[in-house]
């Protein structure tokens, strides 16, 4: 029998604790018949001010990250979503192959994962795209994870502007004016199209507003990875206010 309310599908979704704008966004993509059912990666809200914090972060992720998956699969969700995105770049592709097939084998779904989702959404915009830039709330550490990825996928990434928040609620609180000028920042007519990571920055609203006036691809990692999650399970539902590729795609 299916769920009253995710007649369609049901996802399992799975985000750090200090993670609040990862659930608004996806909900407010949501169409009818699909529901969204959170579970909790818990961290504290520790300081990162250096690349060794950010190790630590991603330690304290890992520790905590199976136990997330195995609270939101009670539900027996029929599809997983990470909303979450550092550790899904890191090691690069190899690294997200690896981390796919460990999440998968726990859950015993289907997921989606950010690193997938933006490679995907750049092919659907064309497979013409090569040079892209990239923004990321991270330290460099971070960000060379981040560079890695897509250089394995094939891309020239001609820039990675980290902003380094000093906390994980703290990118949360990045503004749309920030995030405005970050893009601006490494926009050149060079770059085919532009994508930003870490979930927790609140980017849809503003990555789509930014493609129609630079009339260019640019990826917001939210957008993307439900975006994914829905194509992926058949929903092709065209979903208008947040860029072309929900709109299009």
């Amino acid at each position: 029998m299916r769920d009253s309310l995710g007649w369609r599908k049901t996802f399992g979704v799975i985000a750090p604790s200090t993670n609040t704008s990862v659930q608004p966004e996806f909900d407010a993509m949501r169409p009818p018949g699909v529901t969204n059912h959170f579970s909790r990666i818990r961290i504290p809200n520790m300081r990162i001010e250096t690349d060794a914090d950010f190790q630590a972060l991603m330690d304290a992720i890992r520790g905590t990250i199976m136990e997330a998956v195995d609270s939101v699969m009670s539900a027996e969700p029929d599809y997983l979503v990470m909303g979450m995105s550092a550790e899904t770049f890191w090691d690069g592709l190899e690294g997200s192959v690896e981390l796919e097939k460990r999440i998968e084998a726990r859950a015993g779904v289907p997921i989606a994962m950010g690193s997938d989702a933006c490679r995907a959404a750049l092919k659907a915009y064309g497979p013409s795209i090569k040079r892209i830039a990239c923004i990321t709330p991270y330290q460099p550490i971070g960000d060379r994870q981040v560079h890695r990825f897509f250089t394995d996928c094939g891309f020239e990434v001609v820039q990675v502007r980290g902003l380094k928040c000093r906390s994980p609620v703290a990118i949360a609180q990045v503004s749309e004016k920030e995030l405005r000028d970050a893009i601006l920042e490494v926009n050149d007519p060079s770059v085919e199209a532009i994508v930003q990571v870490g979930t927790n920055l609140a980017m849809a609203r503003v990555a789509a507003l930014a493609e129609f006036w630079l009339d260019k691809p640019v990826v917001a990692i939210n957008t993307a990875t439900y975006w994914w999650a829905l194509r992926k399970n058949g929903i092709e539902d065209k979903i208008h206010g947040f860029g072309e590729l929900l709109a299009k795609h």
